[in-house]
């Protein structure tokens, strides 16, 4: 509290992270399946969505953003809390926690040949979500047609017994 300068009793209402919670996805799909289960629950209100995947930060940062107001059970009564939910791929958040690491040893000032290297590593933590999710498509579409072509040799030779 002391150091946002927060007076004690406005703390619930000064503060707009007093609870968060982090998805790690192995897709980008993933995460607008997650989005789209959050939107339908009705325990709470979303307050701000923010995509940075479609939309990605200037450093390269990409994540799905959701804040919504949770109601918790004091002694006082029923309050409702702002709680941050991040959503993002397994490479999206490697991705930001060495970034997150690296600005305190810079201070927030990189370099500008860091900040382009660290742009161009988030491009390519990107690259690999996008390598990924292709390959599990190939998968999937293999493992169909094989089911069909076994379902089809199991009907042919049910033909030829009979």
């Amino acid at each position: 509290m002391q150091v946002r300068n927060i007076p004690r009793e406005e703390f619930l209402e000064g503060v707009q992270d007093i609870a968060g919670l982090r998805i790690m996805c192995q897709f980008v799909d993933d995460i607008y399946e997650v989005v789209r289960l959050i939107r339908q629950r009705n325990d709470f209100d979303i307050v701000i969505e923010r995509d940075y995947i479609q939309n990605k930060k200037a450093s390269g940062y990409r994540s799905y953003h959701i804040v919504l107001e949770y109601p918790v059970q004091r002694i006082e009564g029923e309050t409702k809390i702002l709680v941050e939910i991040q959503i993002r791929t397994l490479a999206m958040n490697f991705w930001a926690t060495i970034e997150h690491s690296l600005n305190y040893k810079y201070k927030g000032e990189f370099p500008d040949t860091i900040h382009e290297r660290l742009e161009r590593a988030a491009e390519a933590a990107f690259l690999l979500d996008e390598e990924m999710s292709q390959i599990r498509e190939e998968i999937q579409e293999a493992q169909y047609i094989f089911a069909i072509n076994k379902e089809n040799q199991r009907k042919r030779k049910k033909r030829r017994e009979s």
